[in-house]
This record gives structure tokens, C-alpha cells and sequence, in this order.
């Protein structure tokens, strides 16, 4: 597996595998015990603020798919939440 810098990462596109909606590039990185957990992307903030009244949304590392030249590929489908972080 290739590895990668945060400030590589947050120069790709998200996109999310299931339908298809781009979901805003990486901003943030969550870590536990020295392994990246997640990824924090903006995505549609109209309609998730209108949802949840946050402005963010976490997507788990397991959903990441696949890491390419441009873009990341994620399969969010529907189970994963938006979330707020503190201080943002």
C-alpha cells in the first residue's frame, strides 16, 4: 500500500462511490493510538447544516476505497453521519 502525506491527501477530491456526489477535499485527519480513523471533508454544507447544524462530515476509514492521483474514493452509503468538530 502506498503511503501518504496529509498534505497530499488534502490536495484530492472525495467522492462518494455511492451516488456519486463530490464531497469536498480533505481538512482534517482523525488519529487513534498512532492510526488514522477518518477523514473530515466539508461536503454539501446547505444540506447537512440543514440537517444535523453542523458543517462537516466524518467518513471512517474503512469506507475509504480507494486513494488515487486526484481523487479519493469513498462508499459513505448512507451509514455514516455528519458530524461537528469543535472549534471549526
Amino acid at each position: 500500500m502506498k503511503e501518504f502525506t496529509f498534505c497530499e491527501l488534502r490536495e484530492k477530491e472525495v467522492i462518494n462511490v455511492a451516488d456519486g456526489k463530490k464531497l469536498g477535499r480533505v481538512f482534517d485527519a482523525s488519529f487513534s493510538s498512532g492510526k488514522i480513523t477518518g477523514l473530515m471533508v466539508p461536503g454539501d454544507k446547505k444540506f447537512f447544516k440543514s440537517v444535523s447544524g453542523s458543517d462537516c462530515i466524518f467518513i471512517p476509514w474503512p469506507c475509504v476505497l480507494k486513494i488515487g492521483g486526484d481523487v479519493i474514493l469513498v462508499d459513505l452509503n448512507n451509514n455514516t453521519k455528519p458530524c461537528c468538530i469543535e472549534g471549526r
